[in-house]
């Protein structure tokens, strides 16, 4: 079997500089600290700190990591945890086959006395070896679905974690434990470009500048970050309407971290929902936004209709 593992940047590739941590390990250094196994080929797909990671960067590597499919048996990349969740959503949308990819990382640099990097690389690369397909991300003993992952702390090495939908397999000295399989993906081509799409957050009076700067601003669709269940100021639900009149998508998830929005309440979700704004299911603002360019780009006579047809086929609950 072999595997490519995409070196991408991030913590796990971070040393130590008078301005800070910047990305000093390449593919060779990470796969020397896991003892260079055998079948797998490293390549530096990018040097970068996730954060910095631009549309153009996540669709150039989409299209990078279906190459790799062609060629491979599986395909590991290590990532920055910043935008892990966002790349991870892109790569299950766009994937064609049944390759393993996994997605993988580290809270702590490469040069840290007790790096955890090594230990999640040699456990996603265990686990590609099995070939089960679609895209997962691999973290602290833990197999999770690429869609519907976030990041749940800053700083601990239980970064991430699938609420509502729990792990799919266990990594730990005693192998692996499968617990469930991962949701179809593979829903669209790698697009040459995603554009642009604008999340605006729910606060406390908020007002509708936010979401009519973005569309002043050339967004082609909005994802609103919502309170509660899917709800949103009367300016933003009442800007929003304008704009689905004009044919600018809406997108609607939650900002609280778990459950699924639905159009509940009146003057809220309810007539967000009567306007046809999207209910983006269990996903976060920031997967809810690269599902909803995703489907602009691929299909943008109706990107909401797409984009409906994927969150039930991807268990979004929506």
């Amino acid at each position: 079997m072999t595997i490519a593992l995409l070196a991408t940047g991030g913590t796990i590739a971070t040393r130590a500089t008078d301005r800070g941590r910047a990305v000093g390990a390449d593919a060779a250094d990470l796969l020397a600290s896991v003892g260079d196994p055998a079948g797998v080929t490293g390549v530096d797909a990018a040097g970068r700190l996730s954060f910095a990671a631009t549309p153009d960067d996540l669709a150039t590597l989409a299209r990078t990591v279906r190459e790799h499919c062609r060629i491979h048996d599986g395909v590991v990349l290590t990532h920055g945890t910043d935008t892990l969740e966002e790349t991870a959503a892109l790569l299950a949308l766009t994937h064609d086959g049944a390759t393993p990819v996994v997605l993988t990382g580290a809270q702590r640099p490469f040069d840290d006395p007790a790096p955890d990097g090594p230990t999640n690389l040699a456990a996603a690369l265990a686990w590609a070896t099995l070939g089960r397909p679609g895209v997962t991300v691999v973290f602290d003993g833990r197999v999770l679905p690429a869609i519907g992952v976030r990041k749940v702390h800053t700083s601990a090495l239980t970064a991430f974690a699938a609420p509502g939908r729990g792990p799919l397999a266990s990594i730990d000295g005693g192998g692996v434990r499968e617990h469930a399989t991962a949701p179809p993906t593979g829903l669209a081509d790698p697009p040459e470009r995603l554009p642009r799409v604008d999340v605006v957050a729910q606060y406390v009076g908020a007002d509708a500048h936010a979401i009519d700067a973005a569309a002043a601003a050339g967004a082609e669709g909005i994802v609103i970050a919502a309170f509660g269940a899917g709800n949103a100021t009367p300016p933003v639900v009442a800007a929003a309407e304008a704009l689905i009149g004009r044919g600018v998508p809406v997108a609607v998830a939650s900002r609280t971290g778990e459950g699924a929005v639905e159009g509940l309440y009146a003057g809220g979700g309810a007539d967000l929902a009567r306007a046809g704004a999207l209910f983006a299911g269990d996903l976060s603002p920031w997967q809810a936004r690269l599902l909803l360019a995703v489907a602009i780009a691929g299909h943008p006579d109706d990107p909401v209709g797409a984009a409906r047809e994927w969150l039930g086929r991807v268990g979004a609950t929506g």
